[in-house]
């Protein structure tokens, strides 16, 4: 068992790390009637808290160990961790990083770690990434700094949480921590709950990335198949063994955010600070909002951990696209209306003083029109309001707002209904962003079903996300399977998606 309290205070990050601030967020406060504390380590050297477990575990290493050089795997903060420790502490360093990380952390390694780091990309996903650095790790007799399954890491991590606890003294409701291999929140709950058990400590993960809220609902740890990327920082597979059995000790909750509300909380720190997150460094905001909404909290102290800051400057295109869905402040409707004279007025005389984000209309049917339309709102509320006030007129209203293809790709193809167009089905896919995804995909299925619609979109992400329609004979369903199942994307089948059969079907 590990002393964390006495690892934590002992931890050596000061050399390369600073004590980050926490910073009252007076926007979201008010929104939200309590009082929320970033704790800013975005501001580190590196952008992000990763900097001081890695360089803490490099401190203790020996000099023959250093000598011999080290090796990391990690989505992109970690490295950056071990470059500017490497750099620091004169040794070598390889890194591994998945194929799908953001240049911007890759071109950060190289800043960070100049001549004493050399890069190698593998795999789709952290989990891929560790595999292959362990081979490296045997291959080249390297010491392993390990992300987050490291004692010496998680009491670096954990220093973050001594230095909430020295900053604010009064009374603090709950720390909620982003949560991806575990060694944040693992180090941050080791030391507040053996100074203070009365705080909440809460991880959040992102829903298609949840292995630690899995695995604490198991009761063992639970490996994903797939994980999601848009918060690549928290991408992965299987959490560690020390992490998940400290947080089975400590942490109280894990909250899981979809992917529009990390990009309004993007938005909620933006507004507040002028900072931009990465949407791993926000993942602890989205779930505070989350919480204090749930629990009707009025007046408490809640603390996100603003965790990290490198983002990759097209994603801001999704983001500013998703944040107010995320918040519930635009809606997306198809609303049909006649196709008769002035009908389009009596519409938008409904909509009233709001503002239109979006409209899109193709003349399909004589007798009726098929607007699909964004509008500002205040609230959810609102929002049903409107839906309501426009059935009441006759205008039948579907809401489209959790609808995923018509947030993705609806809204940004031009068409109308294919009349000619037999046997086809629709599937949303998320192919890999990397060359050759498109043609593995055009080569796995038969050449004998037609492509019947195409759209894809560079959303700023890791993975494109693409909608195929394809024409295939009913005799072919069996064929089909295998194509799916083979091919190794995820996908979803929108054939049934009301929104496209309002459309394009």
């Amino acid at each position: 068992m590990q002393n964390y309290l006495k690892r934590i205070l002992t931890a050596r990050v000061y050399d390369v790390a600073i004590e980050t601030p926490l910073e009252h967020a007076p926007t979201l406060s008010a929104r939200t009637g309590n009082r929320i504390l970033f704790k800013r380590e975005d501001m580190q050297p590196v952008f992000s808290f990763k900097l001081r477990g890695a360089y803490n575990k490099m401190a203790h290493l020996t000099p023959a160990q250093l000598k011999h050089g080290v090796i990391a795997a990690s989505a992109g903060n970690h490295a950056q961790g071990v470059a500017m420790s490497a750099h620091r502490l004169g040794c070598k360093a390889i890194i591994v990083m998945p194929t799908t990380t953001p240049n911007v952390k890759i071109d950060a390694v190289r800043h960070f770690g100049g001549r004493n780091v050399e890069i190698v990309l593998h795999g789709d996903s952290y989990s891929d990434a560790y595999a292959h650095a362990l081979e490296l790790e045997k291959e080249r007799q390297l010491t392993f700094v390990h992300p987050f399954d490291d004692p010496d890491v998680i009491a670096g991590q954990g220093t973050i949480g001594m230095e909430i606890l020295h900053q604010h003294q009064a009374p603090i409701h709950a720390i909620f921590c982003a949560i991806g291999g575990g060694g944040l929140i693992a180090g941050v709950a080791s030391y507040v709950k053996q100074v203070r058990p009365d705080i909440k400590i809460i991880g959040v993960q992102t829903t298609d990335s949840d292995a630690m809220y899995r695995s604490l609902k198991a009761k063992k740890r639970v490996q994903l198949a797939d994980v999601g990327l848009f918060s690549d920082g928290t991408a992965v597979k299987y959490v560690g063994e020390e992490t998940f059995r400290i947080c089975k000790q400590y942490v109280d909750e894990v909250i899981l955010v979809d992917t529009d509300a990390v990009c309004a909380a993007i938005k909620d720190v933006f507004q507040d600070t002028r900072s931009i997150l990465e949407p791993a460094g926000a993942l602890a905001v989205a779930g505070a909002k989350l919480y204090a909404k749930r629990e009707k909290l009025k007046g408490e102290t809640l603390i996100p951990i603003a965790c990290g800051a490198n983002m990759n400057f097209d994603r801001l295109r999704f983001v500013a696209e998703r944040a107010e869905i995320g918040e519930k402040r635009e809606a997306i409707l198809a609303v049909t209306i006649p196709e008769t004279p002035g009908s389009f007025r009596k519409f938008c005389s409904l909509l009233g003083k709001r503002n239109i984000t979006e409209f899109n209309y193709r003349y399909a049917d004589p007798k009726a029109a098929q607007v699909f339309v964004g509008i500002q709102v205040k609230d959810q509320s609102e929002a049903s309001d409107l839906i309501e006030r426009l059935q009441r007129s006759k205008l039948p209203t579907l809401d489209l707002s959790d609808n995923e293809m018509a947030k993705l790709h609806l809204r940004h193809l031009v068409g109308g209904h294919a009349h000619e167009v037999n046997d086809e089905i629709l599937f949303r896919f998320e192919f890999p962003e990397r060359p050759g995804a498109l043609m593995n995909f055009l080569n796995s299925m038969s050449h004998n079903w037609n492509i019947s619609l195409f759209h894809y979109r560079n959303h700023g992400a890791d993975y494109g996300r693409v909608l195929v329609g394809m024409q295939v004979p009913r005799t072919d369903k069996k064929a089909l399977k295998t194509f799916l199942d083979t091919l190794g994307y995820p996908y979803w089948d929108e054939s049934d998606n009301p929104a496209y059969k309002l459309f394009l079907g």
